[in-house]
């Protein structure tokens, strides 16, 4: 909740921001016994609500004005600290190991966080999507250049819908040409194993046929005659 709507609601703002931040001079019908009240309860809200880095800051004022205007400029430099570290980060952004979906969503966040702390440079959608393509890894650059030949251009939504789309492609792709190489890499090693076998089987084979027809092929002696000496 916003502290200025929190005080207004518990009517305490007057003696805050509005035009009872002074305490009274003439003590006339309790004015000064009410208005120390209220800005007891004012100092009591703001005390109780702000975080305890700054509390010490505000510790020991003596009026509610004080304290808001010394709470107001601590938030101010706070706030202009986190929007240069935003604007560093998102100048800086780019997708690295994201997702489509997760990458949108840093750099759609960052912008938000950036229009809340100063409403007068709040990003358009257009310099979101140009933010955006700046930091797309390459293989995503001909689709975005396509896009960008369009006559009508999409919308932020649309565009995340696009890009998660061929994110989406490209991994069933890359999914379906590493199985093929699996099962070609196994049909390969396979056929080299029957190759192996078949091989070997026909080596040896051939080695038996070798032998065998060198034996087939010795030439047979001729039988002794044993005639009758004489």
């Amino acid at each position: 909740m916003c502290m200025e709507s929190y005080l207004q609601g518990q009517d305490l703002w007057d003696v805050v921001g509005g035009n009872e931040v002074t305490q009274p001079n003439e003590d006339t019908s309790d004015t000064l016994q009410k208005w120390k009240i209220k800005a007891s309860k004012a100092m009591f809200a703001l005390k109780t609500k702000v975080e305890d880095d700054m509390l010490e800051h505000i510790r020991k004022v003596k009026t509610p004005k004080e304290a808001w205007d010394t709470f107001a400029t601590l938030v101010l430099k706070r706030n202009d600290t986190r929007l240069q570290l935003l604007e560093n980060e998102l100048l800086s952004m780019t997708q690295r190991d994201m997702t489509i979906t997760q990458y949108f969503h840093k750099v759609k966040s960052i912008c938000r966080e950036l229009s809340e702390l100063d409403p007068s440079a709040a990003i358009v959608e257009s310099r979101i999507k140009r933010i955006i393509i700046h930091g797309l890894r390459p293989e995503y650059r001909g689709f975005v250049a396509i896009v960008q030949g369009w006559p009508t251009q999409p919308s932020l939504v649309k565009f995340e819908n696009l890009l998660a789309d061929q994110e989406a492609l490209a991994k069933q792709m890359g999914g379906v040409s590493l199985k093929g190489e699996d099962e070609a890499l196994y049909t390969k090693s396979k056929c080299s194993f029957k190759q192996c076998a078949s091989g070997g089987s026909k080596r040896n084979g051939d080695k038996g046929k070798s032998h065998q027809g060198r034996g087939s092929s010795r030439p047979e002696e001729a039988p002794k005659y044993h005639g009758n000496r004489g």
